[in-house]
Order: C-alpha cells, then sequence, then structure tokens
C-alpha cells in the first residue's frame, strides 16, 4: 500500500508544521549525506525556521564549502520554488496538455476495475 499524496501548501496547525519540519529536516540532512558520499560532493546545506533559528549541515568545513561558494566565477545552477513548481508541472503534462502517461495508466486501470465490478456482480 502506497502512502497518501499530500498537497504541497503551507500547514496551518502549527504544532503539525514544526513536526513536519523536524521530520523532513532530517529527512533533506539525511539525502545529503548519502548524496556526498555516494557521489563523492561537497554539500552545505542552511536552513533558518520560521522563528529563524538556524540549522546547517556540511559534508566538509561549513566555512570552506561557503568560501568556495562565493569565490565561484563560472555560470551555474540555481533553482527557487516557482522553478521546481514549474519542472513538476510540466512532467506531469505533455505538450498536448493531457496528464503524463503514468497517471492516465492509472485512470484507465481504475475505470476498467469499476466496469469489471459492475459486469461481475
Amino acid at each position: 500500500m502506497g502512502r497518501k499524496k499530500i498537497q504541497i501548501t503551507r500547514i496551518m496547525d502549527e504544532r503539525n508544521r514544526q513536526v513536519t519540519f523536524t521530520k523532513r529536516k532530517f529527512g533533506l540532512m539525511k539525502k545529503a549525506y548519502e548524496l556526498s558520499v555516494l557521489c563523492d560532493c561537497e554539500i552545505a546545506l542552511i536552513i533558518f525556521n520560521s522563528s529563524n533559528k538556524l540549522f546547517q549541515y556540511a559534508s566538509t568545513d561549513m566555512d570552506k564549502v561557503l568560501l568556495k561558494y562565493t569565490e565561484y566565477n563560472e555560470p551555474h545552477e540555481s533553482r527557487t520554488n516557482s522553478d521546481i513548481v514549474e519542472v513538476s508541472e510540466r512532467r506531469l503534462h505533455n505538450a498536448d496538455g493531457c496528464i503524463a502517461i503514468h497517471c492516465c495508466l492509472y485512470f484507465h486501470l481504475k475505470t476498467y476495475s469499476v466496469f469489471l465490478f459492475r459486469i461481475l456482480n
């Protein structure tokens, strides 16, 4: 059984928001660690929560990674929240404006199962 898909919007309940923040912060830091080990890369992760408390993770020395970042002059990939939403929506819809194939397959399988249920009953 899969997990329920959640709506990515601000969590209104303060307690639930704090619990989610703590769990996802740990998950994000774990993913950063895994990426640094598996791909032999340097990672610096800086998080400020809603009350401006600082959390950080660095695969090596944070100061060295930040110095390297500030001295970096080459063009590089940079993403914002709106970029991530746009890419996610683009992956969901193809050029014709139709929902991606995996979503269509799910819809057709669900429709077919309802059809079979009606025939058999």
